[in-house]
């Protein structure tokens, strides 16, 4: 995969705004970032349940998001990152989001006080991302964010070594194959879909164009990279779900598990966070115009499938030696 880093920045103007090429923003973030000190858990009485559905994902991005972030074919609900955000991290810590696609991540945590870098492979979503932390800061958010263009299989090669140990937490989401979302409009044959690639399909270098082992090798390289950027106490949040192809259930949520352990990283946790709303102690769904057919179909079928109420939420720490130092690879 072609790999050529292209660094951007967007965020506040003045001397604050950070230079992802230039070596001082690394050496800023052991001083600006504290040793870890057991603070930056959940909750441990707190719900394994993210109520993260009670409004709708459009609604969650009205006038938060420039209206260009549509166009993504698989964008996270903000405020799964903004639970994941709240709950591991404290202000002015730093967040990483490795394929950050529009820059979800980015934007919640700037909202919250937090600084952010991401990595984006395609640069479309890149730029996009750029323009909403832009918007974040005219709305202004305090935290500094940047984006990073290039392949986050070789995250360490794209990113100032010194933020080696700097990162308090990841939050990210693999593809889910290169066409699963997007947008429908009435056509003179029906139902038009559009907005539902990753790129032009052109490009093969996208995680989405691989099969699933294919991705779980890729994903595990990034997971790799992350767990040497994570700071002692650090969690990585993977957010992922199953989907079906040609009628079977691709389990993505143990590739990713299998993933995280090859990189060196131990599962914690697994939560579950709702992509319905809770009403009156009842889930009132949200799918898409996507999964309802899906489910219409095989129905029909006499398959007894049923909509999709939930992301996987798979948290991960650094796995130590007994000396309690290094990552096992």
């Amino acid at each position: 995969m072609n790999a050529v880093a292209e660094h951007t920045t967007a965020g506040s103007s003045g001397a604050s705004e950070p230079d992802t090429n230039s070596s001082t923003v690394g050496e800023d973030y052991p001083v600006r970032h504290r040793e870890y000190e057991g603070r930056h858990r959940a909750d441990p009485g707190g719900l394994s349940v993210w109520a993260t559905a009670q409004s709708t994902g459009p609604v969650q991005r009205r006038g938060r998001y420039v209206p260009e972030s549509v166009r993504h074919p698989a964008r996270m609900l903000p405020a799964i990152a903004a639970h994941a955000i709240a709950a591991y991290t404290q202000p002015g810590d730093l967040v990483l989001d490795p394929m950050c696609g529009i820059g979800t991540t980015l934007v919640e945590a700037v909202h919250a006080g937090r600084d952010a870098f991401g990595i984006e492979y395609e640069p479309q979503w890149s730029n996009i991302a750029d323009a909403n932390i832009r918007h974040a800061h005219d709305q202004g958010a305090s935290g500094r964010a940047s984006v990073i263009r290039g392949d986050a299989t070789r995250l360490m090669s794209l990113v100032p070594k010194a933020l080696t140990g700097q990162v308090a937490l990841v939050v990210t989401s693999p593809p889910y194959g290169p066409t699963v979302h997007g947008l429908v409009r009435p056509g003179e044959h029906g139902v038009v879909k559009y907005d539902d690639r990753y790129n032009d399909g052109e490009d093969k270098g996208n995680l989405a164009y691989r099969d699933l082992t294919g991705l779980t090798d890729g994903f595990a390289e990034i997971l790799r990279g992350c767990a040497t950027l994570l700071r002692p106490g650090g969690a990585v949040v993977v957010t992922a779900r199953p989907w079906r192809k040609r009628g079977e259930l691709i389990d993505l949520p143990s590739a990713v598990i299998a993933a995280g352990l090859r990189a060196g990283l131990a599962p914690t946790e697994r939560c579950v966070a709702l992509l319905a709303a809770v009403r009156d102690g009842q889930l009132v769904a949200r799918p898409s115009f996507f999964q309802l057919q899906q489910v219409r179909k095989a129905r029909t079928s006499g398959v007894p499938m049923h909509l999709i109420a939930h992301e996987d939420v798979l948290i991960f720490t650094k796995t130590r030696l007994e000396d309690g130092s290094g990552v096992v690879a």
